[in-house]
């Protein structure tokens, strides 16, 4: 029976295949994650590729490439359009003042799923303007130590360089290997790295060169008693693995929205423990400069709104998935991929196989072959979109999974890259 994108959430039952019951519950809170009732699994693709069809991907396109940028579904585009209308029927009303609430319950939905104090949640652009937010903060000196390990992406280093390294402060660097044997090993690596001279440690919650997992929670751990702050990036973290701010014990923490939480382009999250939100200096003053909270962080007077109230509707659409569900489906299509390309010969994988040290992205080299060769080849031959990683000695491809790919997708890919292999 076909399903039409539009209804989906919409109605109060839809039944697929007489075996599964949808349950929406997008008023208010947001805060359980089982509303989706199912006899499936993780391993149900029936119900995998009912979910698929809720996002409006170009027919013939493979997308393996979620870690650049995720899609919106059909309901969040509906959602954000609709937003825009609104807006432009009476723009100076929802710019300053009609949408208030609604942007509060936005930060009641993303407070319940990282189980933060919404005192803690600053509704920002992207992970690139939190980190931009941390370097340019703290009051540090000449001679002060930032620590940025090698696999930080570039966006989280260049506000360090840009606001920091003038000042005579010095960026550590220390190097991650691409196949640790454990999450100990990179603790390890962070702990000799710290001086006397340390005072900040800004990491990525998960790489976005071979999609490794980085033990914030140990690192953490280990700032708080030397009185080090510690920043997250979590752009590929969030929305792919299921997490408690609280429990990672990191000072801030920044992500967008854009990508596994399949919100709007230009939606992001700032969080700031209320015990360090007063070291923190806002990009931007407008009229509301003195209003010391959390939303002072988000204060452009004019902003985009429905893109913001838009990625209500995203964690709407990710809570109505589940977060046990959506990992345990990420985590079931790593291991599809894995075992279908470890102990082929032609290929070699450079992530972590552990599942405390990987997820979602994985990066496999075709050996002996150039990785611009295989992406293009792909792309022209398969509409296979991934993205190429040239960094790191990896000379391999990135294959984001997510909840929209199922396994005949994968199977597409496999034999796609044997036969570019082969050639």
């Amino acid at each position: 029976m076909a399903i039409n994108r539009r209804n989906f959430l919409r109605s109060s039952a839809v039944a697929l295949a007489g075996s599964y019951l949808f349950k929406p519950d997008i008023q208010g809170s947001s805060k359980g994650n089982d509303s989706i009732e199912t006899i499936g699994s993780a391993d149900d693709e029936q119900w995998w590729k009912f979910l698929k069809s809720q996002f409006s991907l170009k027919e013939d396109l493979y997308y393996f490439n979620n870690g650049s940028l995720g899609p919106s579904p059909e309901y969040v585009i509906d959602k954000t359009e609709k937003y825009r209308r609104t807006l432009d029927s009476f723009p100076s009303r929802y710019m300053w003042g009609g949408w208030e609430k609604d942007k509060e319950e936005v930060r009641i939905r993303v407070s319940e799923y990282f189980d933060t104090d919404r005192e803690e949640i600053a509704l920002i652009h992207n992970t690139s303007e939190g980190m931009n937010l941390f370097a340019r903060s703290f009051d540090l000196k000449a001679g002060d130590e930032i620590i940025l390990a090698n696999h930080e992406h570039r966006t989280g280093v260049v506000p360090y360089e840009y606001y920091c390294k003038p000042l005579g402060v010095k960026l550590v660097r220390p190097v991650l290997p691409l196949l640790p044997k454990s999450a100990d090993e990179i603790v390890d690596i962070y702990r000799r790295a710290i001086s006397e001279k340390t005072r900040i440690i800004s990491m990525v919650h998960m790489t976005n060169t071979n999609g490794m997992i980085l033990p914030v929670k140990e690192i953490s751990s280990i700032a708080r008693e030397k009185g080090i702050i510690l920043c997250v990036d979590g752009a590929q973290a969030v929305g792919m693995i299921k997490f408690r701010i609280s429990d990672l014990g990191c000072d801030y923490y920044a992500a967008s929205g854009h990508k596994w939480l399949f919100g709007p382009k230009g939606s992001g999250i700032l969080y700031a423990s209320r015990d360090k939100q007063e070291l923190l200096k806002p990009l931007m003053v407008s009229s509301k400069w003195d209003n010391i909270n959390i939303r002072m962080f988000e204060d452009y007077n004019t902003r985009n709104l429905p893109e913001l109230l838009g990625m209500g509707a995203a964690f709407d659409f990710n809570n109505m998935i589940g977060q046990d569900r959506k990992q345990a489906r990420i985590y079931s299509l790593k291991k599809y991929f894995r075992d279908q390309v470890d102990g082929d010969n032609r290929f070699k994988i450079k992530t972590p196989e552990p599942d405390d040290l990987s997820a979602g992205i994985q990066a496999v080299e075709v050996k002996g072959r150039v990785v611009t060769e295989a992406r293009d080849y792909l792309l022209s031959n398969y509409n296979i979109d991934c993205r190429p990683m040239y960094s790191h000695d990896l000379n391999a491809l990135r294959i984001s999974l997510s909840v929209f790919n199922t396994r005949e997708d994968i199977d597409y890919l496999i034999v796609a890259l044997r036969e570019f292999a082969d050639k």
